[in-house]
């Protein structure tokens, strides 16, 4: 099957004895032992099947073996640096989520360092492999700043190391970019994200082809509890149906959204992957189907009075639902951060992320003009 029929049939066999086209919704916490052959489930920490027709679902995306959902992007985030061990070392994408961070701030007190480093750049790769390294950790497009990596180079050079690389691929989703088939080893997705697409459920997935691996997300997952409700993963197979509908209108809407503000006074730079002018541009037309519907920029004005006027886009963090959000990254989701290394990385208080949803074009690009011009 093509990729557009998989988000739509990809574990959604007919339900037996019902035939149901819609796989069914399991809220049940235990399973009778006698009720079953063969005897499969025991407890919904461990097994729960519509988790598992979402999981299904979500591997065959990617054309991959293994998929193992979580209660949210950073339950899946905290089970993939599971498989770390004292002593070991992380190299990081320099531009990553404040809650990744924040996470990787844990790290030192279990004997796990953490590097940072430029993935973008070819001799930063090189020096930051050059010693020892147990996983690498690449975030492409990069949130807030979208620094798009090449994934198939870092793996090439990372598996030279016997490294583990990892790849949060929330921003693009695998509608635009499927890391597994670049030599990533692991997917990583806030599923609450462009995958649900509708603001209204938490989840995480980690997408992985080696056994092992998958076993050992797994193991942790059980073991922590943390495992996303059968409820829960309905909404996100409901939601991962449209997704290449939804990303499609995003992307066209964020491309000329891009093109109005390069020409504003108000508005310094353009961040976006599908502008010439961005120094990932060929790189994300190699790897991606396309740049992605997240548009940063930096503001002249005062970033708080500008979101506040905006009335369509809502002055939120999270991204990837139907309706437009924006934010101040410094302000809100990078918040974590320290604010000397914020700067030093570029996310400073003037840069604005917006999330483009699918109401009309015209009016979000009336709608964000008319909220520049109010200073």
């Amino acid at each position: 099957m093509r990729f557009d029929t998989r988000l739509v049939h990809s574990g959604q066999r007919p339900a037996p004895g019902t035939g149901d086209i819609v796989a069914p919704i399991h809220v049940a916490t235990t399973y009778d032992r006698f009720a079953q052959e063969p005897l499969r489930l025991f407890y919904s920490r461990g097994e729960n099947p519509t988790r598992e027709a979402l999981e299904e679902c979500l591997a065959a995306l990617e054309d991959a073996r293994y998929c193992a959902s979580f209660s949210s992007g950073q339950a899946a985030a905290t089970t993939a640096l599971s498989v770390l061990s004292p002593g070991q070392r992380l190299v990081s994408s320099d531009d990553v989520y404040g809650g990744t961070y924040a996470l990787f701030s844990t790290l030192g007190r279990f004997g796990i360092q953490v590097d940072y480093a430029d993935l973008t750049d070819p001799a930063e790769v090189r020096r930051a492999l050059a010693t020892d390294t147990a996983m690498v950790w690449v975030e492409t497009p990069s949130n807030p700043l979208l620094k798009i990596t090449d994934v198939a180079e870092v793996s090439r050079r990372a598996r030279a190391r016997g490294a583990v690389v990892v790849v949060d691929n929330t921003f693009a989703s695998p509608a635009l970019q499927r890391p597994l088939e670049l030599g990533a080893d692991v997917s990583l997705y806030s599923t609450t994200k462009f995958i649900a697409g509708h603001a209204d459920v938490l989840g995480g997935a980690l997408v992985c082809g080696d056994e092992a691996l998958h076993a050992r997300f797994v193991e942790h997952r059980t073991v922590t509890g943390a495992v996303s409700g059968g409820l829960d993963c309905y909404l996100v197979h409901r939601g991962v149906k449209t997704l290449s509908l939804r990303v499609n209108r995003q992307t066209a809407t964020a491309r000329s959204i891009a093109e109005e503000l390069c020409g504003h006074p108000a508005v310094v730079g353009v961040c976006y992957p599908g502008l010439p002018s961005h120094p990932g541009y060929r790189l994300a037309a190699r790897q991606m189907s396309g740049p992605g519907s997240i548009v940063s920029f930096r503001y002249r004005g005062d970033p708080e009075k500008l979101m506040a006027r905006t009335q369509l886009f809502a002055c939120a963090v999270s991204l990837g639902g139907v309706r437009s959000l924006i934010e101040c990254p410094a302000l809100m989701t990078h918040r974590p951060i320290p604010r000397a290394i914020r700067n030093a990385a570029g996310i400073t208080d003037d840069l604005i992320r917006l999330s483009i949803g699918i109401e009309d074009p015209a009016d979000l690009v009336e709608d964000l003009t008319t909220a520049l011009e109010g200073d």
